[in-house]
């Protein structure tokens, strides 16, 4: 009988825990309810309360999801140079200004030679390709049309296989075309739809500074990047742009790796090789650039970074006067419903049920100020992704969930630590 008795408290320990469970999701609803009822009541004082949270939620996610739209934009557009590869610069990019200027003065261009030596020595690499670009975007005519400012680059043939370029019509450059300094060309699908809308523009002649030159391929769309056509080009062959342009052209070396974890060591390789050839001191810079996809997004998310910290600035004083506006209605709340937590004492509530209500109904509703911003917010995020570009992550509205709970949270927990206590029988002779 004895272990029989011992028995008993073991086996209602499970139901009196239960028990405990199902009072505290029965009192966080009802508080839920009590919360969103208060909010439909009075409306013009809701939308006091929650104006601040708004606010705070929609800048914060607006901000982010700018930032998230525009570090996609560079990524896709500026910042891809192709498949596991890094580009070798007269400069290293997103440097400062102070720097560039220094580099600028010092640092010679790099030429067709170091191209071709880093082309026959580099271990390891998967392709090593070169690009020349004229220093003022020329006109270029088809018969009587005439397409101004296109950018006239003079590429080698791995360049098809490590750039964002595709081909759309045609082909791309051969290595007989690069060694015969063949008058061909491949162009971007402006050129495609302004020169031969309708009609094959395979084997037709454009002229270029006066000289012509027979389309052999056209490339994909590739769209605009800050309002910026990206498909007016022209690329020839690199050899025929140093013939029929400029004999000693400033170039850029891009090399390709063959998976990411090799990038490391051949970017090594280049910059060793390059300071070897220049004859360049243990103990000095590097007189260029070894640039990769990174070294932009790193420059970038440097500039956004100072501009999200600037916009979290702007949203904690939001959320600050909100949560105050939010504490004192609460407060308020509590003041006049004095009477009801007497009665819900009297008939058996505890501190902790009090309390519960209360810090639940201050959440809920900072919880609706957030959601209410979110869905504002996703609302401006479409309009500004219609003239530049935004795109909301999840991880945007997931910290305007919890952040706008958290400060309901947070500020509710003064007044509901003061309803918790009242006093039953003070509570019950004051005035309903």
């Amino acid at each position: 009988m004895g272990t029989l008795t011992q028995a008993q408290p073991l086996a209602s320990n499970p139901s009196a825990s239960r028990r405990e469970s199902i009072s505290f999701w029965v009192t966080a609803r009802e508080a839920f309810w009590i919360a969103l009822d208060a909010l439909r009541t009075h409306k013009l004082r809701s939308f006091l309360t929650l104006l601040g949270v708004v606010i705070a939620t929609t800048t914060l996610i607006v901000v982010m999801s700018v930032v998230n739209g525009m570090n996609l934009y560079i990524a896709e557009h500026i910042a891809n140079l192709g498949v596991n590869t890094f580009v070798l610069d007269q400069f290293q990019w997103g440097q400062n200004y102070e720097a560039f200027i220094k580099a600028q003065r010092t640092n010679r261009p790099i030429r067709i030679e170091d191209y071709e030596f880093l082309k026959a020595n580099l271990v390891g690499a998967k392709n090593v390709a070169a690009s020349a670009g004229l220093p003022s975007a020329p006109d270029v005519r088809y018969e009587s049309h005439t397409i101004h400012e296109v950018a006239v680059a003079g590429v080698t043939p791995e360049v098809a296989e490590m750039g964002s370029v595709k081909v759309d019509l045609g082909r791309f450059f051969t290595d007989a075309d690069y060694d015969h300094n063949a008058l061909v060309c491949f162009i971007g699908h402006d050129l495609v739809t302004q020169f031969f809308a309708g009609a094959d523009p395979i084997g037709k002649d454009i002229l270029v500074r006066g000289l012509p030159f027979r389309v052999i391929g056209t490339a994909q769309t590739l769209g605009t990047s800050f309002g910026q056509s990206q498909d007016t080009f022209v690329q020839i062959p690199l050899s025929t742009f140093r013939k029929a342009f400029e004999g000693r052209p400033a170039i850029q070396v891009s090399v390709q790796a063959w998976d990411s974890s090799q990038i490391g060591e051949l970017q090594d390789q280049v910059r060793t090789m390059m300071r070897v050839r220049r004859h360049v001191p243990f103990h000095e810079p590097d007189p260029f650039g070894v640039n990769a996809s990174d070294t932009l997004m790193a420059t970038w998310q440097a500039l956004t970074g100072t501009i999200f910290g600037a916009a979290i600035g702007v949203v904690a004083v939001f959320m600050v006067i909100g949560g105050i506006v939010i504490m004192n209605i609460m407060l308020a709340s509590v003041t006049e419903r004095t009477h009801e937590i007497g009665i819900r004492k009297s008939l058996g509530a505890r501190r902790r049920d009090i309390l519960v209500q209360f810090v639940i109904e201050s959440a809920a509703m900072a919880l609706t100020g957030g959601i209410l911003g979110i869905l504002l917010a996703t609302g401006i995020a479409e309009l500004i992704n219609l003239v530049f570009t935004a795109s909301v992550p999840i991880s945007a509205i997931v910290v305007g969930v919890f952040l706008s709970s958290g400060v309901g949270l947070f500020f509710g927990i003064y007044p509901a630590s003061k309803a918790a206590r009242l006093d039953p029988i003070e509570a019950l002779r004051t005035e309903k």
